[in-house]
């Protein structure tokens, strides 16, 4: 898959998630947005809150979106609402997109924390998290560091795309808005 950052229309889907401790379920927002940074788009979902329905949840809301403009998804984490576990190839291939991941701090993993939280269940969940692999330091143009695990591009190539839609800071506008729609979202229902 290729990314055509000269295009004037390119467009991201950015993903992000809010949850509360105790819910069962948390809210998805995601945000289409264009090149110029111009808002084109906007869904929402849920996903099970330590359950294993990210992946296919960050692509039923894709669906949901109708949009066949979308050139790559940007999602807040690989890891959403308490160890959901975004299978990040399964989720370009189901979309047909490069898909990044992105992190914000250099952490050494989260494998015991996986065996605390599903004592006698963690098998699946540590499977999952191990698919991951090792995520990718990028410096961004504005400076900051970020932590990607991507599919359907190339690191150089996602290093473009963050580029293109971060202002300031480490975080993508798409993403930085969908978490702001997320948030809203569940203090709405809250």
């Amino acid at each position: 898959m290729k990314v055509n950052l000269g295009k004037p229309g390119i467009r991201a889907l950015g993903v992000a998630e809010s949850f509360r401790h105790g819910q069962k379920r948390s809210v998805l927002a995601g945000v289409v947005m264009r090149g110029d940074l111009v808002v084109d788009g906007v869904a929402f979902g849920r996903t099970s809150v330590g359950g294993d329905d990210a992946t296919g949840s960050i692509a039923s809301l894709y669906r949901r979106l109708a949009r066949n403009d979308v050139n790559v998804i940007v999602v807040s984490g690989a890891i959403l609402s308490l160890y959901n576990i975004v299978d990040v190839d399964g989720l370009s291939a189901r979309t047909r997109l490069p898909v990044v991941c992105l992190t914000y701090k250099e952490t050494s993993g989260i494998e015991e924390s996986i065996r605390r939280h599903f004592p006698g269940a963690a098998g699946p969940k540590l499977d999952a998290y191990r698919k991951l692999g090792k995520r990718t330091s990028v410096a961004l143009k504005t400076g900051k560091r970020v932590f990607i695990r991507a599919s359907g591009l190339e690191t150089p190539e996602a290093k473009k795309v963050l580029d293109a839609f971060t202002l300031q800071g480490s975080v993508p506008e798409p993403v930085r808005l969908a978490k702001l729609l997320a948030r809203a979202a569940l203090a709405g229902r809250s």
